[in-house]
């Protein structure tokens, strides 16, 4: 009762008797009056809705003269009252009253600090577009803030409602930047043109141009003007690799390393030589060159491929090995076109197959994330991909892959699709191909590859349906409709002709890419269940592996291992997908960390092996001590399966940070697994993920404070952790290259700043933890605990940059990438 007025108080124990002289009261003027002090009486007195019936019949003067705990309480009562109508025939005379209380309501909760609770009213009532009527210029930034951030925790259609809302503010106001945030979240390509080009202001447009390069978003801009074309380049992201050398030669971090800088063996204790026959040279001379290659990864330079024994060092590898090793130097050159081609150019030119095969996926890798006019990977791979040799497809396919990922090309794709009705083509190479094609497409909903990929599928054999590379068919189906909801209906219908069990997997797989990042409860709900149910046939079969584990297994078990793989594959899809779906927002992504705990300890094995990876999802290139712990644990299983997966997602959930406290752990597990082969593989892997582009790069697919999906990202880092399922085969098999997938997730973590002229401008930036301001009044600091520095910087995860003085005006809401500054003309030194 403390914010109701003194004399009221006293009125409380003749709170009934009121209402019955009310009820006797004749004379409409005092009757109001009375209705008034009855209405402010009922927000503490009582039960019912009495407060707004009151009011409805009161005298109606201004809302705000009882105080703001009358209108919040009133406020509430109209949202329920509002859910009660809904229900009835006779609906709309009663809305219509209500909405003139809304009417009411909303400004006053707009002057008074109160933007949340105006939002949440208009949420319940469903009329958010009475927002942009209230709005003005010192409020806007905390209501779409606001809008923006109830995004994940709203159903469908009403998360499209709220982007839309925050839109037709944020242009209102013409804040361009943020309103093609906004319009990249609604994942439309129409209005992200339409507000490009609406845009006037050519700093602005540069800006927009390097949020849509960083996005991998690509439209043709008019050629004749000399602005544009500058914008296009921007927007083909050319300028990249210089960028990012300038960073590194500001960080003084160019001298290339090589692996010995990273496994730091000189710290491991020194074990007799005897014994150690088990370590395979050939398998660490490739894990060296994924490492140096990861390591010196966009630097251009090298002590391993470049230098004058570089030959010997690919012919230091077996066959298939050779391939990865070659295609690591293309990871040397990331995104430098014209210098990286030709250092790859004579290798493919080599007798070997394989290296050449290499050679052209370093080709692809070069490109990655960078259109360049002349299309060099286009011309160079597609004369390749149906080439006699499967190992020569297998390069250029994906190299065409991760190089023309997000475009959506027309005539890549045409040349892809080649691949699947020749007879020739091996099931490595129709997988290849279908991830290909998924990360062209991505997000895209393109019908040929859908069909394409549905017709392959179908003409399968139940025992081809089999086999282990098949799995990545359902994936290329689910790439195509990442983030798209609704519109794998169709596709989800098709896929019910298919034999089971890949069926139930394949379904599994296109819903859960469907609904990646959404967050959506009742996508994971049904996903929970499905890993809740247990399989008889596993406990045979278990018993039988026990036994065969000594002898050497034979087919017949072989063929046992995959069936079953595929019975369950259903639920390693399911506890991938829960990660897929939770990754997008901090609640969800703690409840699944919570979850997978309970999967790790009651699940099925082929449970327990996926749980790794998909907590390498929720933390990519974020390396929270729970997880590090987690999967530090799990790295010492018993199933071998289960210590692989935890060690390659150690590496991806520290990817690029150079964590001291991992790199420790890796270099522990390093002496533990020193006999075994495949273990010590993993382990050489994510020290070199750990380290990735000596700690500038990142694999998190999310951008733009961390509200923004980059689907290409996506794309890649899903086709790495579906061939982890299947580990033993893939990754430490003979398809290890499928390992630069990742590629397409390379980003580097910087902040460069930019006058209007693309020019370089060193400025002071303070760089400290983000904090959420969402629903605060006034201007709380968006940052904690900062230090000061000069861009360029780097950002780690969960970082957040603003700058120091107001000598410059930042044409984006976000310090991130590429910033383009512009003095500010109100500026006194």
């Amino acid at each position: 009762m403390t914010s109701v007025p003194k004399p009221l108080k006293f009125l409380r124990p003749h709170f009934s008797s009121l209402k019955e002289v009310y009820d006797k009261i004749n004379d409409v003027g005092t009757k109001k009056f009375c209705a008034d002090v009855l209405s402010v009486l009922s927000m503490t007195m009582s039960e019912s809705r009495e407060c707004l019936k009151f009011r409805m019949s009161g005298s109606l003067e201004p809302i705000g003269s009882w105080g703001h705990e009358y209108v919040r309480h009133l406020t509430g009562e109209i949202a329920q009252e509002w859910q009660d109508v809904e229900g009835r025939s006779d609906k709309k005379q009663e809305q219509n009253d209500l909405l003139k209380l809304v009417h009411d309501v909303v400004p006053y909760l707009m002057q008074h600090n109160a933007e949340p609770e105006a939002c949440d009213i208009l949420m319940e009532v469903e009329k958010l577009d009475f927002l942009l009527d209230y709005v003005d210029q010192s409020a806007y930034p905390r209501v779409c803030l606001y809008l923006r951030s109830c995004i994940p925790y709203v159903p469908d259609p009403e998360n499209t409602n709220l982007l839309k809302t925050a839109l037709g503010i944020y242009r209102k106001f013409n804040q361009y930047a943020d309103a093609l945030f906004v319009a990249i979240q609604l994942n439309d390509i129409d209005l992200i043109k339409e507000i490009y080009e609406s845009c006037l202001d050519k700093a602005k447009r540069k800006q927009m141009a390097c949020i849509l390069a960083r996005q991998q978003i690509y439209f043709p801009l008019d050629e004749n003007d000399p602005d544009q074309v500058e914008e296009a380049e921007l927007m083909r992201n050319v300028q990249l690799n210089g960028h990012f050398l300038s960073l590194a030669r500001e960080l003084d971090i160019m001298d290339p390393k090589v692996p010995e800088d990273i496994y730091k063996s000189h710290l491991e204790p020194n074990r007799p030589t005897i014994g150690q026959g088990s370590i395979d040279s050939a398998r660490q001379n490739l894990s060296a060159s994924f490492v140096n290659g990861l390591v010196n990864a966009a630097f251009g330079k090298d002590k391993l491929m470049m230098s004058e024994t570089g030959n010997d060092w690919l012919y230091k590898n077996k066959e298939h090995g050779m391939m990865s090793a070659a295609a690591a130097l293309g990871l040397i050159v990331l995104w430098d076109i014209e210098g990286g081609l030709s250092i790859l150019d004579k290798y493919l030119y080599s007798k070997e197959d394989y290296v050449k095969a290499g050679s052209l996926l370093g080709c692809g890798i070069v490109t990655s994330g960078v259109r360049n006019e002349c299309d060099p990977a286009f011309a160079l791979l597609s004369d390749y991909v149906t080439h006699a040799s499967m190992t020569m497809r297998l390069g250029s396919i994906l190299g065409l892959g991760v190089a023309y990922a997000g475009s959506n090309r027309q005539d890549v794709l045409n040349v892809l699709l080649h691949v699947f009705p020749d007879p020739k083509s091996s099931m490595e190479v129709l997988g290849v191909a279908s991830i290909a094609c998924g990360m062209v497409a991505v997000g895209s909903c393109n019908g040929q590859v859908n069909t394409v990929l549905l017709q392959m599928l179908m003409e399968k054999t139940e025992s081809e349906l089999k086999d282990t590379y098949l799995r990545f068919c359902a994936l290329g189906l689910g790439l195509v409709f990442l983030g798209r909801q609704e519109g794998a209906e169709a596709t989800l219908a098709a896929l019910e002709v298919i034999p089971e069990p890949y069926r139930s997997m394949a379904i599994t797989l296109v819903d859960v890419c469907a609904y990646a990042g959404t967050g959506n409860v009742l996508k994971v709900q049904a996903l929970l269940h499905a890993c809740s149910e247990h399989y008889d046939t596993k406990d045979q079969e278990n018993n039988e592996k026990k036994e065969d584990k000594n002898k050497k297994k034979d087919s017949k078990t072989k063929d046992k291992e995959t069936e079953t793989n595929n019975l369950s594959s259903t639920q390693a899809i399911a506890v991938l997908g829960l990660a897929v779906i939770a990754m997008g927002e901090d609640v969800g992504a703690d409840m699944m960390f919570r979850t997978f705990g309970h999967l790790l300890r009651y699940g099925e094995p082929i449970i327990r092996r996926a749980v790794p990876l998909a907590l390498a999802l929720l933390s990519t290139s974020n390396p929270r001590l729970q997880v590090l712990d987690v999967l530090s644990k799990f790295s010492h299983d018993s199933d071998a399966e289960v210590a692989h997966n935890s060690i390659l997602a150690m590496g991806i959930v520290g990817a690029g940070t150079n964590n001291a406290r991992l790199a420790t752990m890796l270099r522990q597990l390093a002496v533990y697994h020193a006999k075994d082969p495949n273990n010590l593989f993993c382990v050489r892997i994510a020290q070199g993920l750990t380290h990735l582009g000596k700690g500038t790069l990142t694999l998190c697919p999310y951008h733009c404070d961390r509200q923004i999906m980059n689907p290409v990202a996506v794309a890649g880092l899903l086709s790495f952790l579906m061939s982890c399922l299947d580990v033993k085969n893939i990754i430490l098999g003979k398809s290890h290259y499928l390992i630069y997938c990742l590629v397409t997730a390379m980003k580097p973590r910087m902040l460069v700043t930019f006058d209007p002229d693309m020019k370089p401008l060193p400025v002071s930036v303070r760089v400290g933890q983000a904090v959420d301001v969402v629903g605060q009044a006034g201007n709380p600091k968006t940052i904690t605990g900062f230090q000061t520095h000069t861009t360029p910087v780097l950002l780690a995860y969960g970082e957040r940059a603003e700058l120091a003085t107001e000598e410059y005006i930042s044409q984006t809401p976000v310090m991130e990438g590429f910033v383009i500054l512009e003095k500010n003309p109100n500026y006194e030194a």
